[in-house]
């Protein structure tokens, strides 16, 4: 009976977003049912027709926001390419403020398997934040699974920074980057591959041309075997994430008869070592919703920083879903944004030796 109650309570708290919030939710969970295949693969054509409606990228003029955005390919021999978002600096900007921005690479969300740089809410995000934090945003479209499994994604996170370290923005981008304030940062599936790119990055042998600045992780989708208490209370209640999708998106991703404990997949050491963390692996920010049945292990996931002994900043939304920061029309994000903003300028340029 108790049992009860509390899930009813939850429900009732989940309902009280708009309805339209509610119907986009609804439309979007269809679309992801509808497109996933016994054989765990994606109709992705079926998806783009029913979900996915894309954004073009504006490098001629920019948008209400004063925001351009280019398109640029990042690997030919991978076929991956990044959306890069600057706001363009005026005459009186240019003069008062000349320096080099920071930069933020932002990983999309989609269960590893969904979405791109160019999906609507991607790209209205990315140019939300570009204009708040005056940053250079570079939206990664890397390789999706099942057609690319583990490690793909991480290796094109890896290819991206290798591109900024190596390679001059195009010409139509006329903002430099600092390289000693990189940020990663990404949504669900997108900030596991932001921790997993980050815990690379940092471990090279030889001091890379980029330093991280910092980690910016949203809804971070994590697991293991084990359920963890928020699974288990919103299922069947929260939107979104549920068991069937989640387990679907793991199996989609990790190698061929891996299970939820494999490295990828559970990083805070209740079921297995913890990862090491380099000396250099930067401080995070990590976003928990108290609707979102992944808030455990985005809790979890910040008590393992704080024991490796890392800078680590938990932000709480306790009436936030999963991927509210889909939805404009939220308080929730916009309090998100001035968050990201905050984090951003928290952090001082240190100069690359």
């Amino acid at each position: 009976m108790a049992g009860d109650v509390a899930r009813e309570a939850l429900r009732a708290r989940v309902r009280a977003m708009p309805w339209a919030v509610r119907l986009q939710q609804r439309a979007l969970e269809a679309g992801v049912d509808a497109t996933q295949r016994r054989d765990g693969t994606i109709n992705r054509f079926l998806f783009s027709l029913l979900v996915d409606r894309q954004a073009p990228a504006n490098p001629a003029r920019p948008d209400a926001l004063g925001v351009r955005s280019v398109d640029v390919t990042v690997d030919a021999s991978t076929g991956v390419r990044a959306r890069v978002y600057y706001s363009a600096p005026t005459v009186a900007t240019a003069e008062t403020d000349p320096s080099p921005r920071p930069v933020i690479v932002y990983f999309h969300g989609g269960g590893f398997t969904y979405f791109s740089a160019a999906s609507r809410p991607y790209d209205a995000l990315c140019r939300t934040i570009c204009l708040e934090t005056r940053a250079v945003v570079v939206s990664v479209n890397y390789r999706l699974a099942p057609e690319h499994r583990f490690p793909a994604a991480y290796d094109d996170g890896e290819a991206t920074l290798r591109y900024l370290a190596t390679t001059c923005l195009p010409a139509e981008i006329p903002v430099g980057i600092d390289l000693a304030r990189c940020f990663l940062a990404g949504d669900s599936a997108g900030a596991n591959i932001a921790h997993h790119v980050a815990q690379r990055w940092t471990a090279a042998a030889t001091p890379p041309p980029i330093r991280l600045a910092g980690l910016l992780l949203l809804s971070a989708y994590f697991g293991g075997e084990d359920r963890t208490e928020s699974e288990l209370a919103l299922e069947g209640v929260a939107p979104i994430v549920n068991l069937r999708r989640s387990d679907f998106w793991w199996k989609a991703f990790l190698p061929v008869g891996a299970d939820r404990n494999h490295p990828a997949a559970h990083v805070t050491g209740e079921a297995g070592p913890e990862p090491e963390l380099p000396e250099a692996f930067p401080p995070a920010m990590v976003v928990v919703g108290g609707l979102d049945p992944l808030q455990d292990c985005g809790r979890r996931y910040a008590a393992m920083l704080r024991r490796k002994g890392k800078e680590v900043r938990v932000v709480e939304f306790s009436e936030a879903v999963h991927a509210f920061y889909f939805f404009p029309v939220l308080p929730d994000t916009g309090k998100l944004v001035a968050e990201i903003r905050a984090f951003v300028e928290s952090i001082a340029p240190e100069p690359i030796t």
